[in-house]
């Protein structure tokens, strides 16, 4: 089955859902772009892997690594549409943005494309190869989008690289993934994507849109523990990647400490180097088995709804939407403003309420998940001035 072609779900899913998070009997929390909130099945899942290192100590190593590799990285796999050859388990984006910089054979004068509305981890990795002589080509966003055409205008003959966020942290918007693919493709440049605000919130299948490289952390819409994180490398872009940081891990022959042998792992788990974050692991397996089995088109839907609900409150208060409307460019995020009041003081009046947004890009940052529902969404406008 095609990702986000799942079983077939309908509301009282996703209540069900709400059920195993406890937050909402505390507050009303539509903050998942930033760091969301954990399920009971989640911590089951860390729980239970810690109380085995508990009784078992390292007995169990063997079968940790092979669930890992063999059970884990394929649910993730179908969730993106990938090979689970291809991922490789990550702390967070950012590492999985560093194993592309640090790793391409870059050449001096080689450039890489990045828009100026970026956030910091996927501009920083590139600020930093200036030593190695690369530069960076500023893609200019057109009132927060940023357009294949815009794309397409910053690429020369030394445009080693175009690395965009999937959707923008600021405002939401979404790339159009399929259009810029295409024009890497026939410029051949490789195409490196932040997913971390697409992934658990949007379907993505890969293997119809041609990516190079793909990091995403697992505390924001895949709803797990902090600390864990994706690399996805397509397999026809694995070798143009050198591990930067390398142990024991990255060689076929991981037991056999004596044997010095630095032959590469033959797929995407060369970049993990040793000991991977078995806990964490195991939580972010349950979050993944929770999304994959709604199926990803039907959380889009159901998050679309919750913010249509908000846009149509919003605007009955005379709040001016920051966010791209266009139904092609939505995302789960939607960003306001109130035509007079700062955003500190509308924050101020959620907190007061037990409501929890973020502040970003000069508006109030929404992002509900699964678990919300239309109560909340309700409690918001209700504790907006």
């Amino acid at each position: 089955m095609a990702p986000g072609m799942l079983k077939r779900t309908s509301i009282e899913d996703f209540r069900d859902i709400g059920a195993l998070f406890p937050i909402k009997r505390r507050m009303t929390y539509l903050n998942n772009a930033s760091i969301a909130p954990l399920s009971n099945r989640v911590i089951e899942g860390v729980n239970e892997f810690l109380a085995d290192v508990r009784d078992n100590g390292r007995k169990h190593y063997p079968d940790w690594c092979r669930i890992a590799d063999m059970e884990i990285k394929p649910k993730i796999a179908l969730l993106i549409g990938a090979d689970s050859s291809e991922i490789a388990f990550v702390k967070n984006t950012t590492e999985g943005l560093n194993i592309v910089a640090n790793g391409l054979d870059w050449q001096d004068g080689d450039n890489v494309v990045i828009a100026d509305i970026e956030y910091p981890s996927n501009v920083y990795p590139w600020m930093n190869l200036a030593r190695r002589g690369v530069t960076i080509k500023w893609l200019k966003n057109e009132n927060g989008r940023i357009t294949p055409e815009a794309v397409r205008s910053c690429l020369d003959s030394h445009t080693r690289l175009v690395s965009l966020s999937a959707v923008q942290f600021s405002n939401g918007f979404r790339l159009d993934l399929p259009r810029v693919s295409e024009i890497c493709r026939e410029k051949d440049v490789l195409l490196n994507i932040d997913a971390i605000q697409w992934l658990g919130a949007l379907p993505l299948d890969v293997g119809q849109v041609q990516i190079d490289f793909l990091s995403a952390g697992g505390h924001k819409w895949l709803l797990g523990p902090i600390g864990t994180g994706i690399f996805y490398c397509r397999h026809a872009s694995l070798e143009q990647l050198h591990p930067s940081v390398v142990g024991y891990h990255s060689v076929d022959k991981s037991e056999d400490h004596m044997d010095y042998d630095l032959t590469f792992r033959r797929n995407a788990g060369r970049f993990e180097e040793a000991l991977v974050n078995f806990p964490g692991i195991w939580g972010l397996d349950k979050a993944v088995a929770t999304i994959a089995d709604l199926g990803g088109r039907r959380v889009e839907d159901y998050i679309t709804r919750l913010l249509d609900m908000a846009v149509e409150g919003l605007a009955s208060k005379g709040y001016v939407i920051l966010s791209p409307m266009g139904s092609t460019e939505r995302s789960g995020i939607l960003s306001f403003q109130h035509p007079s009041i700062p955003p500190e003081k509308l924050c101020e009046h959620l907190a007061a309420a037990d409501v929890h947004l973020s502040i970003r890009g000069g508006g109030v940052r929404m992002s509900p998940g699964i678990y919300n529902d239309e109560s909340e969404i309700q409690a918001m406008l209700d504790a907006l001035p």
